[in-house]
């Protein structure tokens, strides 16, 4: 009886008491749960534009590589002026939102989670219509290449900001001048 005793204390002692390190000792045999802490999840993805510096840079040439190695080639057409493109599409912060983010969609819909139909409700939900938005005539490149022997990139001016924008960029400005002394 007294051995059994000591072995449920051991037992429970065993149950309550906190992992050295803070890892499991069932770790190394694929068994992260039994005894221990649940896998960290991987980070959520943010949007490119959200992103700065090096994050950014980083983002921005594994989209690029994306886009030239699987994007363009499949899916890129023929260049005319109902479908422009851009040989500097990196300079147009809104079609790099757009690729950016037809580009996780991609990354979640080949997963073998989203099952047999995964690429197909890409192809339907994300793919034709962000091609679309982006190589329309009035689009974010129509003012760019519209003939592969006439290679052309230009930005687009975008709306001036509105009337409280300014307002507000005025009264900070006049706020931050220093005080001039009275002569």
């Amino acid at each position: 009886m007294e051995q059994s005793a000591q072995q449920a204390q051991q037992l429970d002692h065993l149950a309550s008491a906190p992992v050295p390190g803070g890892s499991s000792p069932f770790t190394a045999f694929g068994m992260p749960g039994v005894g221990g802490s649940a896998p960290a999840a991987p980070p959520e993805p943010r949007p490119i534009l959200e992103l700065e510096g090096e994050e950014y840079e980083d983002e921005l040439d594994a989209l690029s590589d994306w886009v030239d190695d699987f994007l363009l080639p499949v899916y890129g057409a023929e260049v005319t002026t109902a479908a422009p493109w851009c040989l500097r599409w990196q300079e147009h912060d809104d079609v790099v939102a757009w690729l950016h983010a037809l580009w996780l969609a991609y990354q979640q819909h080949r997963d073998p989670e989203a099952g047999p139909s995964g690429l197909f409700v890409w192809h339907r939900d994300f793919l034709t219509h962000a091609v679309a938005a982006i190589r329309a005539p009035g689009g974010p490149l129509s003012a760019c290449m519209t003939s592969p022997e006439r290679p052309a990139h230009r930005l687009l001016p975008g709306p001036p900001p509105s009337a409280r924008t300014e307002k507000a960029s005025a009264a900070e400005s006049a706020s931050s001048e220093p005080d001039e002394p009275a002569s």
